[in-house]
């Protein structure tokens, strides 16, 4: 099992979801503790991360294996999240 960081930034990111995707954001997060790379998950492109659909959002995060920790540091709209 692994261990989820959440960034102070991804907080507030998840805070302000609308009320109909924010329980879809916290099942996929919860799962990523068995399955940190499930099979719709993307390696980011010229960064250190992976990121996972969840209808028209993302979630960006990094995986540290060898200490079995994952953090989250984006989660935002798909238009929005890589600026």
């Amino acid at each position: 099992m692994y261990r989820i960081v959440i960034d102070r930034r991804a907080v507030k990111e998840i805070e302000a979801l609308p009320d109909q995707i924010l329980q879809n954001v916290w099942d996929r997060i919860e799962a990523l503790k068995g399955i940190p790379r499930p099979h719709d998950v993307k390696k980011l492109i010229g960064q250190d991360g992976w990121r996972i659909r969840i209808s028209t959002y993302r979630v960006l995060y990094t995986i540290d294996d060898k200490h079995k920790l994952i953090t989250i540091y984006r989660v935002k709209h798909r238009k929005d999240v890589y600026r």
